[in-house]
């Protein structure tokens, strides 16, 4: 009985547990199920909401690109405009440039045709002349075969009684000549005496020629004249002498005036007149060693001109004897034209010219800037100065179409290339453009330079300078090859050579200087 009872308690136990695990599962189950169904809710609803995220994406997405794409259409647009707005200014720029090309190569052609023109004129009247000397030539022939058959005389025994009879008649002629001369002379001598001094007075006031002719140099006061002029102006006139200039001493305060048309010389004495000034030992060795200096100081500023000109155009390279030689321009002028500030404004305008016509550059530059080297020697050298510069530039390398451009340059020799044309046509426009030239100073330094020349022509003279603006020339002359009798007779010639050669106003003073000097020196 007891056992029995336990076997039914355990089976009771087994049914218990087996009941609970049974409902252990279902109840397992059935969460189970609750969570899926909480899960797949939950995973629709963020379905859902990342659809409607993804759709309002897409929809700004869209947007956007018809935002971008509209922007896209816009800058194309005005790209478009702005690229046809770029060809049509440089279409414009085009027609301008093609237009001065066209007025510059008509300009040119009109140039060329009128001195064709004036060739042929020229040329016409060569032949006319030559036909008229010979028609003259052949018509004397027959008078003088005429003359010789009627007076039954030869042509020697002919001429001899017509020149008796013509020297008769000329001495006749001639004494009463004299005195028809020496009455209206002194009958006109008022009216002439003033026309000489309204000539000197539009000398004296032509600013331009002031300006270029003087120099002043200031003192520290009034007493240092009379140390300038020095004992029975021994100062004064070693000065003159040594220099080539005329000293102005006047009432001016505290200055002193350098006169001479040559600027080389009047920068020569006015560097030496200073420092003799500043130093205050003024005597003729210490001027003769002060003027030396001076020289080399001016030599000095030549060459850095030279070399300025040559860096300003870009032509670096030249041989250094061309540099200097162009910088000896510096104290040329023609016309009252600066000659280095002319080459160098020559030498930018063909390199202008050249680039806009499609030449070498390079060459027409060097041909403008060395076209008047020429002239920086042309008074120690015979022949045209175009002649002079081309025969220096081909001793120093240059080349071939650069020394045709010299040469060229004044139409005496025929232009090779178009950069001959260019630089002959920037060295008219540089000359010819508005106040670059006047005509009296040229004229005026022509006329001193003359002076000078006629005086060196002279056997026996050494030096020649011109003064007091051309009224007076000062001959110095070699005291071993002219005696003291000679100076006044060869005074007399130059005076006579001067008034048959030269025309000129008022009166021109010749002053023979015959000085010997003996230098020893002590040890």
């Amino acid at each position: 009985m007891p056992l029995g009872g336990s076997a039914t308690r355990l089976i009771a136990d087994v049914l218990i547990f087996l009941l609970a695990g049974a409902a252990g599962i279902v109840i397992g189950y059935l969460l189970m199920r609750s969570r899926q169904l909480q899960a797949r809710t939950a995973a629709e609803t963020l379905l859902r909401e990342a659809q409607s995220e993804a759709a309002k994406l897409v929809a700004q997405a869209e947007a956007q690109a018809k935002t971008l794409e509209l922007e896209a259409q816009q800058r194309k647009v005005r790209i478009i405009e702005e690229g046809e707005a770029e060809i049509l200014r440089r279409r414009r720029d085009i027609d301008r440039t093609e237009e001065r090309v066209q007025r510059r190569q008509e300009t040119l052609d009109q140039k060329i045709e009128q001195l064709e023109g004036r060739d042929r004129k020229l040329n016409q009247r060569q032949s006319r002349i030559e036909k008229r000397e010979a028609e003259l030539t052949k018509v004397e022939e027959q008078r003088i075969a005429e003359l010789e058959r009627i007076a039954a005389m030869s042509r020697e025994d002919a001429r001899q009684e017509l020149l008796i009879a013509v020297e008769q008649e000329t001495r006749q002629d001639m004494a009463r000549k004299i005195r028809e001369v020496e009455a209206q002379a002194q009958a006109e001598a008022d009216a002439r005496a003033r026309e000489v001094i309204v000539w000197a007075m539009e000398r004296v006031a032509s600013d331009y020629v002031s300006e270029t002719t003087v120099a002043s140099v200031p003192l520290p006061s009034d007493e240092m004249k009379g140390r300038i002029i020095g004992r029975q102006g021994r100062n004064i006139r070693s000065i003159e002498q040594v220099c080539g200039v005329d000293l102005v001493v006047d009432d001016t305060p505290e200055a002193i005036t350098i006169s001479s048309f040559d600027p080389v010389r009047r920068e020569v004495a006015r560097l030496a007149l200073s420092r003799l000034v500043q130093d205050g030992r003024i005597h003729p060795a210490r001027i003769e060693k002060e003027v030396e200096k001076a020289k080399e100081e001016v030599e000095r500023s030549v060459k850095e001109a030279g070399e300025q000109a040559v860096i300003e155009t870009g032509l670096q390279g030249l041989h250094p004897e061309l540099v200097k030689l162009l910088g000896r321009l510096k104290y040329r002028t023609s016309y009252g034209q600066n000659q280095l500030a002319h080459a160098v404004e020559a030498t930018h305008i063909a390199a202008m010219l050249a680039a806009e016509l499609g030449a070498n550059v390079q060459i027409a530059k060097m041909g403008a800037l060395l076209h008047d080297l020429g002239k920086a020697i042309s008074h120690e050298a015979e022949g045209p100065h175009a002649q002079v510069g081309a025969d220096i530039a081909r001793r120093y390398g240059v080349s071939g179409e650069v020394v045709n451009i010299i040469a060229s340059h004044h139409h005496e020799t025929e232009q090779q290339t178009a950069e001959a044309v260019i630089a002959a046509a920037a060295d008219a426009i540089s000359g010819s453009r508005p106040g670059a030239r006047r005509e009296a100073l040229e004229t005026y330094v022509k006329r001193i330079r003359t002076l000078e020349d006629l005086g060196n022509s002279f056997s026996g003279v050494a030096q020649t300078y011109a003064i007091q603006a051309g009224r007076e020339i000062r001959i110095i002359v070699k005291p071993e090859e002219v005696d003291d009798l000679a100076t006044i007779r060869l005074s007399k010639d130059i005076a006579k050579k001067i008034e048959d050669t030269l025309e000129y106003p008022g009166q021109i003073r010749v002053t023979v200087v015959r000085e010997t000097r003996a230098v020893e020196t002590a040890k």
